[in-house]
């Protein structure tokens, strides 16, 4: 890795983060972001949790909800934050050290390198080798496409019934939701 701008205790991961490795140790984490490198006093399962958090839930709690949407358990990816469409799959089972996270929206290219490993491009055109394989990659990017269609596709969902409720178009959709608040009044009483 580079020259190490800024070493770091806590971290948050955010949309310029494009991947959380660990150290040699495993005991720190290499954060690559568009622009600056970090090392932070923490594993990466402690980043990967704690970013979590700050966006309202647990790697649990995201893990679980990745098995409800896409029906993957195994290697699951994760959405961080879907109001800044944040994504993170992991490289191998997040209970081994070696795991590393990458970050969907920023991967620009792959390619198969030697010795079973992948050379991943970043959209600022930084390359780096992971020990994983072409395929599984590609696996792995395709799960966290999926995961983030389904996730886009209920927010869709629910801004258009929201947009109907405060902007409808006609006297029949009014009387729609009309009918619909009477209903939910009615089912209150």
């Amino acid at each position: 890795m580079n020259e190490v701008k800024n070493r770091l205790e806590n971290y948050i991961i955010n949309r310029f983060t494009m991947a959380i490795l660990p150290d040699q140790s495993n005991m720190c984490t290499e954060v690559l972001e568009l622009d600056e490198e970090f090392v932070v006093q923490k594993r990466p399962m402690e980043i990967i949790d704690q970013s979590c958090r700050f966006f309202g839930s647990s790697y649990e709690g995201r893990k679980e909800g990745t098995k409800d949407l896409i029906r993957t358990t195994h290697k699951p990816p994760i959405v961080l934050d879907p109001a800044n469409s944040i994504y993170f799959f992991p490289t191998t089972s997040s209970t081994r050290q070696q795991c590393i996270w990458i970050s969907y929206s920023h991967v620009k290219d792959f390619r198969k390198a030697e010795h079973n490993n992948t050379i991943i491009t970043f959209n600022n055109g930084k390359e780096i080798t992971l020990p994983i394989s072409e395929g599984s990659f590609e696996k792995q990017l395709s799960r966290t496409a999926r995961l983030q269609t389904n996730i886009f596709t209920r927010i869709e969902q629910e801004q258009r019934k929201l947009n109907m409720l405060l902007f409808p178009k006609d006297d029949k959709e009014i009387s729609a939701i009309y009918e619909k608040l009477l209903r939910e009044l009615r089912n209150r009483l």
